[in-house]
């Protein structure tokens, strides 16, 4: 048993890893078997067919950043230390899976729709994780307005793919910094507004 599921770990790997580069419809069982040192059609042992492979890879991956998340934060006693610990989490996620960023940005689309909807579904969770704790951080933020800010970040974030053609060396710090600033001067823009609209009154 346990073979076979690091045999399935394996094809998930290979595959997220030519996905990325080739797309999913650039990519056939025959080229994936080829990559493994296998027959194409001996991946049917494992999964039944390149659809499976896709949905699994894109569900697995969500489900992780949604357990991943609400470990992390457990972990912590304040909504800072959260927010913290949030941001470094995608953050490694982002440094050490960019070809599953790449996949799910271009072939989510192509999943069956049950596993699409599902998705869809954990990342509305996975958001919502974040939400809750710049919420509680910024109680005047409307969670529409979190909600777009963290949106935001972590398109910041997922863009690690391509950014990582800079060569930055301290990747992970600026990153996080980056995202830090941005969902703090987010969450102080309406402050500056309401207190623009009181200095009006005023006068």
């Amino acid at each position: 048993m346990a073979a076979r599921r690091d045999r399935r770990e394996e094809i998930l790997g290979t595959a997220a890893r030519l996905f990325s580069v080739s797309g999913f419809h650039g990519v056939s069982i025959d080229d994936l078997g080829a990559e493994l040192g296998i027959s194409g059609p001996a991946i049917y042992r494992y999964f039944p067919g390149k659809d499976a492979i896709l949905a699994d890879m894109l569900v697995d991956v969500s489900r992780r950043l949604l357990d991943g998340s609400t470990r992390r934060i457990a972990q912590e006693d304040t909504a800072v230390d959260q927010l913290d610990a949030l941001l470094r989490f995608h953050v490694d996620f982002a440094l050490d899976e960019p070809e599953l960023i790449a996949v799910h940005f271009r072939d989510l689309g192509s999943a069956p729709d049950r596993e699409r909807r599902l998705v869809r579904q954990l990342q509305r969770s996975y958001v919502g994780v974040w939400v809750e704790v710049l919420q509680r951080m910024h109680p005047q933020v409307s969670r529409e307005r979190a909600t777009s800010s963290v949106q935001a970040v972590l398109g910041l974030l997922n863009s690690t793919p391509y950014s990582l053609r800079a060569g930055e060396p301290r990747m992970a710090d600026l990153l996080h910094d980056m995202a830090w600033a941005a969902l703090e001067a987010a969450c102080a823009e309406p402050a500056r507004e309401r207190s623009l609209a009181s200095t009006k009154e005023r006068a």
